[in-house]
């Protein structure tokens, strides 16, 4: 069998929600912004589909596995990251301080749990942000709610507030962007326990558990040269978070 295939081997059939790119409009779905140039956004939506995707197939299979150890209780799931990004912190500075917070705080729950975890960085893409009401009124002028960067513009005015489909467009090319250099940084050893001091953040460096944080990564460091030693040799993957 594919282990791309859409069957469900303990049922002997399809599942009954085959997932397919477009199979959430077949759902309830609120929070949806209006536009008012309906071809635009065709246009737009059929140009994002002819993009490659951000992620790979192989990517997806593997990470619906390792949430199945989770839920089964092998492994930790820690998902970080903010509520709404914005396109003006696509940033090498500020992608970097996400992933070092992610990497700190997952090193603490795999030495505090003796389990493998799960990193989910909500960094890349989280461009829209839901809304309580889909207008916002300043002064007795009602405009649309600002939806996220994906959508329209903060900025309190009739043309900003338009929902534009080539932010959409430019969403993807951010992602892209963010998560091209996620995984330079990773492949590059900013991972690498070896180099815990690639993680260092200025503004934590006082905080009431630094101290704490730093005796842990020191205790993993001297276990980790301990293996080392017993094999003789550099350990790679065992030498990443």
């Amino acid at each position: 069998m594919s282990p791309f295939s859409h069957r469900d081997p303990r049922r002997g059939g399809r599942l009954a929600a085959d997932w397919a790119p477009d199979s959430w409009r077949r759902r309830p779905a609120a929070q949806q912004p209006e536009y008012d140039d309906p071809a635009a956004l065709a246009a737009a939506v059929a140009e994002l589909a002819r993009l490659p995707p951000l992620v790979t197939s192989w990517e997806v299979e593997l990470l619906k596995g390792q949430l199945a150890e989770a839920a089964a209780g092998q492994r930790f799931l820690l998902q970080g990251g903010d509520c709404a990004e914005s396109f003006a912190d696509c940033t090498s500075a500020t992608i970097a301080a996400k992933l070092k917070i992610l990497l700190q705080m997952s090193l603490v729950l795999v030495h505090g749990s003796k389990r493998r975890v799960i990193r989910v960085g909500r960094f890349v893409g989280q461009y829209a942000k839901p809304r309580s009401q889909p207008a916002e009124e300043r002064d007795g002028q009602v405009l649309p709610a600002y939806r996220g960067d994906i959508v329209n513009h903060p900025e309190f005015s009739p043309e900003s507030r338009r929902p534009d489909p080539q932010l959409l467009l430019r969403g993807y090319e951010r992602a892209a962007l963010t998560l091209n250099f996620v995984r330079a940084l990773i492949d590059g050893g900013f991972a690498d326990l070896h180099h815990p001091e690639y993680w260092r953040l200025d503004f934590a460096r006082d905080a009431p558990l630094a101290a704490e944080y730093q005796r842990r990564v020191a205790a993993i460091a001297d276990s980790l040269r301990f293996m080392e030693t017993l094999a003789g040799q550099r350990l790679g993957e065992l030498g990443r978070i």
